[in-house]
């Protein structure tokens, strides 16, 4: 399965999310973009999920419906076509880093796949519900992680 290449002009894979992404800050998305979708993607997920959390993978950021034509997302922007879902905050869109003070660096994964058909998903769908989802039946994913320390 060939990858899709995914890259963040904010941030560069495993370092550090500047603090204007986080919950407590500026709290807007950051900067994606990515290549390689192959042919036949009807379909793009975006999932953002920090699985270093204490009560259980968070979701930060969960999008459907991206249009497989497009090549990126702006700061503080909705992918295009794309239907921004409930975050583990309970709020539609981007909601940014916020681990607890003191611990060490979270990771946050950004993931995007790419699916042969639209996927259905829950109204309140967990990092688990979307794994389920997109795991069976992808035809290629990247990631991204980026790190953040309260």
């Amino acid at each position: 399965m060939a990858g899709i290449e995914l890259k963040s002009a904010a941030f560069n894979d495993h370092a550090m999310i500047p603090r204007r992404y986080a919950k407590d800050d500026e709290n807007i998305s950051p900067p994606l973009t990515w290549s390689r979708v192959p042919d036949g993607t009807a379909e793009l997920v975006l999932l953002c999920e920090d699985p270093d959390a204490p009560s259980g993978t968070f979701v930060h950021w969960l999008v459907t419906r991206i249009d497989p034509a497009a090549g990126g997302v702006d700061t503080g922007q909705t992918p295009p076509g794309g239907s921004a879902r409930k975050n583990g905050y309970g709020e539609a869109g981007w909601g940014g880093p916020h681990p607890p003070a003191g611990d060490d660096a979270h990771r946050y994964f950004f993931r995007l796949y790419a699916l042969p058909e639209p996927v259905t998903l829950p109204d309140n769908a967990t990092a688990d519900d979307v794994h389920r989802a997109v795991d069976e039946g992808q035809l290629a994913s990247g990631t991204i992680v980026g790190m953040f320390q309260r």
